[in-house]
């Protein structure tokens, strides 16, 4: 029997969230981007590299393009793709969903971030206005891919449609339970070591993790914002800055629990990263954290809505089968999802 061709596509990627910037969207469409070229597609990525940029307020770390509009035009006259996605609500993605309005063009777009959440976190901006202008930008577009079903539940609610699933995946062999970083040699600390891996924003929460009466230490790695503040307020706690990628896997796999304390995450990249370590992981019952360890049991860590009993309950964990739940994930799946929602809107 004669397989089907497969059909490869020229697929250009509108987002404001690229490299030098590191977190969970960076990384997810850097390694989707890489395995779709390794399938045959081309791909162009349109990122803030390519635009005058400002810093973002409240996170000079960001930069934003501005009046993308011109250039962004200019580059899909050239590229001519066949294929638009849009990634995320920033002025790039504006420009792109702008430019596919006015073409006819359909493109499908994905939510990567409880935008609004962090919007009212900084600056006090009203959810109901932030989630209006969201469905705008997203109803628009012939699929919104979204990370988990707690997800999807809320934004169906919340008058979004047209949305698809789209699972994260996790590298398993960066990620390994082996070798650990013996953070209490390295301290000089007993007990439970309690880590949390990711930006140091206001909007991960990392001070309601560190406000807990636990035992043990508690170990920060990475960096941002609220680094400053937070290291000022809680001098019990050890702050590394950002690892590189050889001292990472073993930051992860050296803690006890790994807690994730964010309350606006779509999924939470790390808490795979901290599972294919063979890291328990212990967070509130919100999106993400509820879907990744559902059915589990406590056997890989625990959720709820008192994170210290959470934290508890995750040194109870077996670290063989948080590696094992970890292997579930891959970045093949997560890319078959993404391609399988692109190619019906854009045949023919």
């Amino acid at each position: 029997m004669t397989e089907t061709p497969r059909v490869l596509r020229r697929i250009l990627i509108a987002t404001d969230a690229w490299h030098p910037q590191v977190n969970g969207v960076v990384r997810t469409m850097s390694i989707v981007v890489e395995e779709l070229r390794k399938r045959g597609h081309e791909v162009r990525v349109v990122g803030p590299d390519q635009f005058h940029t400002v810093p973002c307020p409240t996170y000079p770390e960001i930069r934003l393009a501005t009046r993308p509009g011109g250039k962004f035009a200019q580059i899909m006259r050239e590229f001519r793709p066949e294929v638009l996605h849009i990634v995320t609500e920033g002025p790039i993605g504006w420009a792109a969903w702008r430019w596919a309005r006015k073409k006819g063009v359909p493109f499908t777009t994905s939510y990567h971030t409880r935008f609004p959440e962090y919007v009212q976190a900084r600056i006090k901006f009203g959810l109901n206005l932030s989630y209006r202008l969201l469905r705008h930008f997203h109803n628009a577009a012939s699929a919104t891919l979204v990370a988990t079903a707690s997800l999807r539940e809320d934004l169906e609610w919340r008058g979004f449609t047209r949305l698809s699933p789209w699972t994260r995946g996790v590298n398993l062999e960066r990620f390994a339970p082996e070798p650990r970083c013996d953070w209490k040699a390295r301290l000089g600390v007993s007990g439970p070591i309690f880590i949390y891996v990711g930006r140091v924003a206001v909007e991960k929460n990392i001070e309601a993790f560190l406000s807990l009466d636990l035992p043990g230490t508690k170990v920060v790695v990475g960096d941002g914002p609220q680094r400053p503040a937070l290291e000022q307020k809680f001098p019990q706690a050890f702050f590394t800055g950002r690892l590189d990628e050889g001292e990472l896997s073993a930051a992860y796999a050296g803690g006890d629990v790994f807690v994730f304390p964010s309350v606006t995450d779509t999924f939470g990249l790390v808490l795979l990263e901290a599972l294919a370590s063979g890291t328990p992981c212990a967070a509130y019952d919100v999106t993400g954290p509820r879907d990744i360890l559902a059915g589990t049991n406590g056997r890989i860590g625990s959720v709820g809505s008192d994170l210290k009993a959470a934290c508890l309950a995750a040194l109870k964990a077996d670290r063989a089968e948080c590696r094992k739940h970890a292997e579930r994930f891959t970045w093949e799946a997560c890319t078959d999802l993404f391609e399988g929602v692109l190619q019906p809107f854009f045949e023919g």
